[in-house]
């Protein structure tokens, strides 16, 4: 490779084999002398792609990656707290000389930043057994710039129960439960942020500085000075300086970071003085065009009055100056000739064979070679390709397999980018090979969990005056928590107004009776009247319209109970081994999603489950799973996908995971020839294929199987009326597996009805961040802004247009907005193979600007990609708008998503609506809850038609189904249909103490809300026994009125199912109040009634003991031992 460096003149090539001469230097000088290397880059894009890159080569190197802010200069918003804290963190390893090699894009390295001496003086270690005053740490974590919030989520954030701490550590992955014993560090666990749960112990942390413009007392006084020489004006009008002055972060504040100190440090007072230095691609004209492009924001923002901000000579180094810098350092030089470029070698299909070019360079070139293809099912696809072409080689799993082994030719997975020639080797890539190919950017791992049980009901977003249903007396709209006492300590209640200012206070004993309304829009919800009637007659109404409707749906079961399907049969090695293969830890409602879809498919009947996860959320390691269960056992499997890019991706993912299996996948699209297609359903057939992909081309008859099994449909709705119809044959006697991001509330029902099973996989990967959308008015502005703003983190942006006969005029303005871009056009009336160019080169970022129609809707994952700016989105429906959001984001970068309206045209009603739903639901995982909102926003007209959604607006989505479940129960037993009966439990119970969550123990309002209705959940002592465990892990040891709330919940499970209606236990008397027919045994009752006094009959259905009881623990004990006594049912 790189020999014969002397110590004073080491040069590294300038071309694509960077990556491994970096190392090469690093271990043969630079680490012999104690040295670290720090790497300017010219782009954010070739900063990360080094990373990937050396790190493959050097698996035992520390590389560090120093990320932008991803904002524009003078920005009015903050960088997310995960690029903050990875920053910090980089910031930190430098003082302590944690790495070997630092790559910083010239962006960044051109930005001053916090003085050194902040970073040393706010870093601490904490570990367990060491002493610390509680209330100081408190006081440090303040002063350390961290955030006291109710529920730590992010990094910077702390909360404080008792003498549990929760933290987020800058620079930390996970966040940490600190017990205090006293003034001692009792333990240290990790915990996830999504349960709260704890995880791992862990004897110390690294606690760093929560923010590079610090908000403690002395930054501020700082900033304070620092604003008032440097800007004059009415400091009254300043929003900056008036929530600076209170401790309060203000959005865009980095911009102004020299103020907060008296003096701020370059990238140069970071880096060790002995260290090496080098600058890959053209960091000189990167340099001249940031700081240009910074002068001209200067001059476009510097008249704000309300608003000043700083000349770029303030918080940036000077280009001249930067480079006078770097010339203090020992630098490694480029030069060229050491490593070259690979030779044209791209495959030519028409040839025989195909990789003739190839052959003809191996043949010429005596060195040793190593194809590099992207994963393990390219791997297998180019080994077919070269078993094709009569080339010899070996598979090997590493760059120093490949060095050590004999083999002449070597076939590899591997993140490089492009091939490049050495003395001795030879390495090529699939972008040589395939200069069209397909890059996909591996994911993280994450775990993290997400409980969806109940979710409908939740009342999570329960806010003052939304409408809210009890079961008993209607809807109204919910005021609050209160405290009340009625002479048994404090309880809490929540308010409930209804029609003419009625109030009622409901126990938060009686939450299971409380559901969130969604049956049509919240202004439009009904409030009822207290006592009138008109509550009882509407659920009478809505239940024999449910009655007609059970007997239904009670039919679809009884047929589909009489449908044999196949039992498959799972061999648990050859499972685990193919689930080894997935590189990610499953999160717990995906590892429960899987069960359940094994657990149908062994079941002997026909599945058909729906799965609903968001983009990326892991829906197709589900399909994966099933399909190889299905292989297994001999079935064949189709994969139906509504276009044609999003089969090419499912095909590249199938291949990818089933590449060590001998399971054959082939596609069927309108990429392939017809010849290809002919061949593929011959071999289909004849069953040489066992996975078949494609689109609805897969419903036509002429499509024919072997032994069909299993039938895997991705976005179902989006099928349209003739394909749902072959649908619906499937469904019969196969199993039908469906995967869908949105569900239309159409799906959504008959998943909650039970004609369909349902899982929900909400959980992100790690460190996907939410995608910030804004609603805004169509200007030139907001869309050069939101594209220069991608453009500088070395990004990708989808422009959506769905005119395709005003898309080229559309490409013409941008192209004059934006003369830096390279815009592609793509839309569904493109000829395939042109289609198929213009996607892949904006999968190889030879496009940076996608101009195209909703075509992009499915099938496109490029990590590159991260802002999505939606002409006229108020067109779109709210699942379409969520699917098309769902296309960024796919990275750990902070993803944009910008929704143009027309200034110029007024929006409907339901666009307003459907525009704001999406606005809000900015998190992760927020598929289900927009269906639910689309319901909410469209009404129930098209649910189940005109008859039934009157019924539904009036009592409410949730009831309505609650009413349905609990009528095919009772007609599944045989039973009458029962107007009168309760659908939830009525039994009331008393135990005259004092049973709530304090404000001490639990200050968060909506959180105590929450957790109440989750104790009403409870259906079993065990899933009791878990909550109390977690509110224990959470908050701390319960008081006594907590441990009585759980006492109480106890009680209430195990009258569940019993014939008790209710139970009155004071500390003297206790009265249990039975249905009438009570199924008691009477010779127990005489029994226990003559042998202890205690005992008396008052009247014909209640028991009256006269104990003297004062501990409710005993009490309660008390009352179970009678009723076993008793042996009620």
């Amino acid at each position: 490779m790189v020999k014969d460096i002397s110590e004073n003149d080491f040069h590294i090539n300038s071309n694509t084999s960077q990556s491994i001469e970096i190392g090469r230097i690093f271990y043969d000088y630079l680490s012999k002398n104690g040295k670290s290397l720090n790497i300017f880059t010219a782009s954010v894009f070739d900063s990360i792609r080094l990373k990937e890159e050396i790190s493959w080569f050097y698996p035992k190197l520390r590389v560090n990656h120093f990320p932008d802010w991803e904002t524009l200069p003078y920005d009015q918003i903050s960088p997310h707290p995960d690029l903050t804290s990875e920053r910090l963190l980089t910031l930190y390893q430098m003082t302590q000389k944690e790495f070997d090699i630092n790559l910083l894009p010239l962006t960044t390295s051109l930005h001053l930043l916090p003085p050194r001496s902040y970073i040393e003086k706010f870093s601490f270690n904490f570990k367990t057994g060491q002493d610390v005053d509680i209330h100081l740490f408190k006081s440090r974590l303040v002063d350390n710039g961290y955030f006291y919030v109710e529920k730590v989520m992010n990094p910077g954030e702390f909360a404080m129960r008792g003498g549990i701490v929760d933290l987020y550590p800058m620079g930390s992955i996970v966040p940490y439960r600190i017990d205090f014993f006293d003034n001692e560090i009792d333990s240290i666990r990790t915990f996830d942020v999504d349960t709260q749960r704890s995880l791992y112990p862990t004897n110390k942390i690294k606690l760093l500085p929560a923010r590079e413009c610090p908000l403690d007392e002395s930054g501020v006084s700082t900033f304070r000075n620092n604003y008032r020489e440097r800007f004059e004006g009415d400091l009254s009008k300043a929003k900056l300086y008036k929530s600076i002055s209170k401790g309060i972060p203000f959005a865009g504040m980095e911009w102004y970071l020299p103020l907060f100190f008296g003096e701020t440090n370059s990238i140069f007072d970071y880096i060790d003085p002995t260290d090496a230095v080098l600058q890959l691609g053209d960091v000189s004209k990167a340099a001249n065009e940031y700081w240009s492009e910074t002068e001209s924001r200067f001059r476009l923002y510097a008249y704000d009055a309300e608003r000043p901000i700083l000349n770029p000579k303030d918080f940036l180094l000077q280009p001249d100056l930067f480079f006078k810098t770097i010339k203090n350092y020992e630098e490694v030089k480029k030069t060229k000739g050491f490593l070259k470029a690979v030779d044209d070698i791209a495959i030519e299909r028409n040839t025989s064979p195909p990789l003739q070019k190839l052959i003809k360079l191996i043949e010429k070139n005596q060195r040793r070679l190593l194809i590099c293809s992207e994963g393990l099912g390219r791997r297998e696809s180019l080994s077919d390709l070269l078993k094709q072409s009569g080339i010899s080689f070996s598979i090997v799993e590493s760059w120093n397999d490949f060095i050590s082994s004999g083999d002449n030719v070597c076939l590899i997975s591997s993140p490089l980018h492009n091939g490049f020639t050495t003395t001795d080797y030879l390495i090529i890539t699939e972008n040589e090979i395939f200069p069209n190919f397909v890059r996909q950017i591996k994911k993280t791992k994450r775990n993290k969990s997400f409980n969806n049980e109940g979710i409908v009901k939740d009342l999570t977003e329960l806010g003052i005056g939304d409408p809210v249903v009890h079961e008993q007396h209607g809807v109204g709209r919910y005021q609050g928590l209160v405290d009340l006492d009625y002479g048994d300590g404090m309880t809490e209640f929540l308010v409930l107004h209804y029609d003419r200012d009625d109030k009622l206070y409901v126990p938060v004993s009686q939450l299971h009776l409380i559901s969130r309304y969604s049956g049509g829009p919240y202004e439009t919800a009904p409030i009822h009247k207290l006592g009138s009637g008109s509550w009882e007659k509407a659920k009478k109404k809505a239940l024999l319209q449910i009655h007609d409707t059970a007997a239904e749906l009670l039919d679809l079961y009884a047929k589909r109970s009489l449908q044999k399907g196949y039992s498959s049969k799972i061999n648990l090695n050859d499972y685990n081994s193919f689930v080894e293969g997935f590189p990610f830890e499953e999160t717990v409602d995906q590892k429960e999603t899987i069960e359940r879809v094994i657990e149908d498919m062994e079941s002997g009947k026909p599945m058909d489950r729906l799965v609903c996860g968001d983009v990326g959320f892991g829906k197709t390691e589900v399909a994966l799973r099933a399909a190889f269960i299905s292989a297994l056992n001999s079935k064949q499997v189709i994969v139906l996908v509504p276009t044609t890019l999003l089969a090419e991706q499912h095909f590249n993912n199938f291949s990818d995971r089933f590449a060590r299996w001998p399971i054959k996948i082939e596609e069927i699209s309108r990429f392939k020839s017809k010849k290809q297609q002919a061949e593929t359903l011959k071999n289909l057939q004849e069953g040489k294929v066992d996975i078949i992909i494609g689109t609805h081309r897969l419903l036509q008859p002429d499509i024919k199987f072997k032994d069909l099994g299993l039938v895997i449909i991705d976005e179902e709705h989006r099928f349209g009326v003739r394909q749902k119809e072959k649908l619906k044959a499937f469904r019969r006697n196969i199993d039908v597996l469906a995967l869908t991001a949105t569900p239309i509330p159409r799906t959504l029902s008959m998943a909650m009805e039970g004609l369909r099973e349902f899982s929900i996989i909400s959980t992100p990967p790690q460190k996907r961040l939410s995608i910030k959308t804004f609603v805004v008015n169509a200007s030139q502005g907001i869309i050069k802004e939101a594209v220069s703003r991608e453009f500088n983190r070395g990004g990708q942006v989808y422009f959506l247009h769905n005119e395709v006969n005003t898309i080229e005029s559309m490409r013409e303005k941008l192209s004059k907005l934006l003369p830096e871009a390279r815009i592609g056009v793509a839309h569904g009336q493109l000829q395939e193979k042109e289609l198929e160019h213009v996607m892949q080169d904006f999968h190889q970022q030879r496009i940076n600007v996608l101009l195209c129609s909703t075509i992009i809707e499915t099938g496109i994952d490029i990590p590159t990609a991260n802002t999505i700016i939606m002409n006229r989105a108020d067109k779109f429906g709210l699942a379409q708008l969520h699917q098309l959001r769902g296309r960024v984001g796919r990275s750990h970068h902070q993803a944009y998503a910008y929704l143009l309206v027309d200034e110029d045209r007024k929006l409907t009603s339901n666009a307003k609506k459907r525009l704001e739903a999406i606005q809000l639901m900015e998190d992760l995982g927020a598929g289900y809850h927009l269906a639910m909102h689309d319901l909410e926003i469209r009404g129930a007209g098209e649910l189940l038609g005109d008859n039934q959604s009157g019924q539904m607006h009036e009592i409410g989505f949730s009831l309505y189904m609650d009413m349905l479940n609990h009528a095919i129960k009772q007609l599944k037993k045989g039973e009458k249909l029962d107007l009168e009966a309760p659908i939830t439990s009525n039994k009331e119970i008393n135990i005259h103490t004092p049973t709530i969550l304090t404000q001490t123990y639990c200050p968060n309002t909506n959180e105590r809300l929450i957790i109440y209705k989750r104790f009403s959940s409870c259906k079993t002592r065990i899933e009791l026994k878990d909550l109390k465990e977690e509110l224990i892990d959470r908050f701390g040891l319960m008081p006594e009125q907590t441990k009585n709330l759980v006492l109480f919940h106890e009680l209430r499970i195990d009258i569940a199912s019993t014939d008790v209606l209710k139970i009155d236990s004071g500390k003297s008397i206790t009265e249990i109040t039975f249905k009438k027919g009570a199924n008691i045994d009477p010779i127990q009752i005489i029994d226990l009634l003559q042998s202890d006094r205690r005992f008396k009959m008052n009247g014909p259905d209640r028991i009256k003991i006269s104990a003297s009881i004062d501990d409710p623990f005993e009490r309660v004990a008390f009352i179970v031992d009678t009723l076993d006594k008793l042996k009620t049912n």
